[in-house]
């Protein structure tokens, strides 16, 4: 962390005014780089402040900081990939001596140097949801196992066609053609929990079990579900599972399958936990979402930072993993045998958005 310092010869006007500022600030009896009420400074850099997620993570952030008594500090990009508006709050926060902060990458490698820099200054660093790009980039990664969210999906449906003796026929709506980790992981978890061999596990569509149809890509939008699952039925008409990157895919899905007169007999399963999703659950278009804990990721980290600011502590990853797992729980109102699972009124009492 960058420090004035009052003894050697003052080099520049601005030296010596950063000088007599840091004087001003001790003599008000408060730490040198803190916050409001000499509290310890914490940031939190999101993706964007308007999707759901992110707006519950903040949050999370907000009350836990409340309860830590530090300074929250927040900011976001202009939109989702605005790489530029997180470098620049990185800049802002070592300017103002921050003991750390927490982001969710825009751009997961391009972010790096400017991470390098905040650790090099000495603040610790935490990545919620997103790795960073290498992951060992940040000091933790507080996230969803995303694997275990499409697991258990995929477990879901495998118990509910075996129960009802039917032969799937697989159709998965993918996020982007990039095979970003998210996406790979809840793919390749659902297949697995399905009963699917995945051959590789870290690249998506390269099994060749004839119960899978296709994959499309739908950028995670309710407009790219529906697209992807028009273009999956006219390859093939009789597709009964459809395996969804996220909720407004699957919104968009449905909406497709219902104009084809599809929506009663083919079932959907998807991964997020907001309350829209929850929602369609209860309204039988979901069959089963896997939730996660924005608010839960955020809180955790806020925490972190201030154990960190207190001792010098640093998070460890969950036992066996090389994050810390903050939680993924199977809501359906339609439970399957040897499945753990809530129903949509509790989801509805712990979604988000």
């Amino acid at each position: 962390m960058t420090h004035a310092h009052t003894s050697g010869r003052k080099r520049t006007a601005a030296a010596a005014a950063a000088v007599a500022l840091a004087l001003t600030t001790a003599a008000c009896g408060e730490p040198q780089n803190a916050g409001a009420g000499g509290k310890p400074i914490i940031g939190l850099i999101t993706k964007t402040d308007t999707n759901p997620f992110f707006v519950k993570m903040k949050q999370g952030a907000q009350e836990a900081a409340g309860q830590q008594t530090v300074d929250l500090q927040s900011f976001a990009g202009k939109q989702d990939g605005d790489n530029e508006a997180q470098v620049q709050a990185i800049e802002n926060l070592i300017s103002a001596g921050a003991k750390g902060f927490l982001i969710t990458p825009n751009d997961s490698k391009a972010i790096v140097p400017s991470i390098d820099k905040a650790r090099q200054a000495g603040m610790l660093v935490i990545a919620l949801d997103t790795p960073t790009d290498p992951a060992t980039a940040v000091d933790a990664t507080y996230a969803t196992d995303n694997y275990q969210a499409g697991l258990l999906i995929g477990q879901w449906a495998k118990a509910k066609f075996a129960k009802e003796g039917k032969q799937a026929r697989i159709a998965l709506l993918d996020l982007n053609a990039n095979q970003i980790s998210v996406d790979v992981q809840r793919d390749q978890g659902f297949l697995e929990g399905f009963g699917v061999d995945v051959k590789d596990k870290t690249k998506i569509g390269d099994e060749d079990d004839p119960r899978i149809v296709g994959h499309d890509v739908t950028d995670g939008a309710e407009e790219g579900g529906r697209t992807a699952m028009e273009t999956l039925l006219q390859k093939d008409p009789s597709i009964n599972l459809v395996y969804t990157i996220n909720e407004p895919a699957a919104a968009g899905a449905y909406q497709a399958l219902k104009a084809a007169g599809r929506d009663k007999d083919v079932t959907i399963v998807s991964v997020d936990g907001g309350c829209p999703g929850v929602d369609n659950v209860g309204a039988g278009v979901i069959g089963a979402t896997s939730m996660q804990f924005p608010l839960k990721m955020a809180s955790m980290g806020v925490e972190a930072i201030t154990r960190f600011a207190a001792d010098g502590t640093k998070p460890a990853a969950t036992a066996g993993k090389d994050f810390v797992d903050t939680g993924v729980q199977l809501i359906t109102d339609q439970p399957q045998s040897g499945v753990d699972a809530k129903d949509s009124a509790w989801g509805k009492q712990n979604c988000w958005g």
